[in-house]
């Protein structure tokens, strides 16, 4: 039951002009609909979920719950296998920022309030990301450090999101971010091959969008673990201690 509290958070960024006891009022009257443990709980849960999408831009003061609406992660690392052998590197990236979240819409929503554990489905036509990165690694043998900007464009794109409560309430939440579909892509990394090797930013920029769907099967795998990182972090930032069960009958 307390990881729903949490996961409610994301949609409850309520507008800023109103009081502290106008957004209790309003919580209760969005949510006081659906009631755990009955058989239209989990559309219920949806259906409000899309009906306050148009709040994610704000946020909760109250509660210490940020705008949503990019989505913004300080550090993001990723590494695979030895620094010093083939296909090895390490990934950082800065100051993500994740836009397109208010015109996303959940499909399914799927909760196990025994397990305090949700599962939702999501569908966004248009999802850009922007950040820093720092790059390590070895690229044809040689070893590459760089860093610059980068940019991603997902199009027509959907995704799974697991979070679950490892504990009793106000513990760690873990969550899960897996690719269902990508529809179409963009990608920009600007000065992988050196601020200098301008003409081979470029064709690496069009090689791989043009190819990126062959090499979808390597991309979604890097995709999924950078997202659930990232969201990891919010979620026990900012949703651990929301208190949506004075609102949830």
């Amino acid at each position: 039951m307390g990881l729903i509290h949490h996961f409610f958070a994301l949609a409850l960024a309520l507008s800023a002009p109103l009081s502290q006891a106008q957004r209790f009022k309003r919580l209760d009257t969005l949510l006081g609909a659906c009631h755990m443990y009955t058989e239209t709980f989990d559309t219920c849960m949806q259906d409000v979920f899309n009906d306050l999408r148009v709040f994610f831009k704000n946020g909760i003061p109250e509660f210490n719950i940020k705008p949503f609406d990019p989505h913004k992660a300080a550090y993001v690392e990723q590494r695979r296998g030895d620094l010093h052998g083939i296909g090895g590197y390490d990934l950082i990236l800065k100051n993500v920022s994740e836009f397109g979240w208010s015109n996303s819409k959940v499909t399914k929503f799927k909760s196990d309030l025994d397990n305090n554990q949700i599962e939702y489905s999501q569908f966004f036509p248009e999802k850009s990301l922007e950040g820093t990165y720092e790059f390590s690694g070895k690229l044809m043998g040689a070893a590459v450090e760089n860093a610059g900007i980068w940019n991603l464009t997902l199009y027509n794109y959907s995704q799974t999101t697991t979070v679950r409560r490892l504990g009793g309430p106000g513990s760690i939440l873990k969550v899960h971010v897996e690719v269902d579909k990508i529809g179409g892509m963009t990608l920009h990394i600007s000065d992988f091959f050196g601020s200098r090797a301008v003409h081979l930013n470029n064709i690496a920029d069009t090689v791989i969008n043009s190819m990126w769907k062959a090499g979808l099967p390597f991309l979604k795998p890097l995709i999924n673990e950078l997202v659930s990182t990232a969201f990891t972090d919010i979620f026990n930032e900012s949703f651990r201690y929301f208190p949506i069960s004075n609102f949830v009958k």
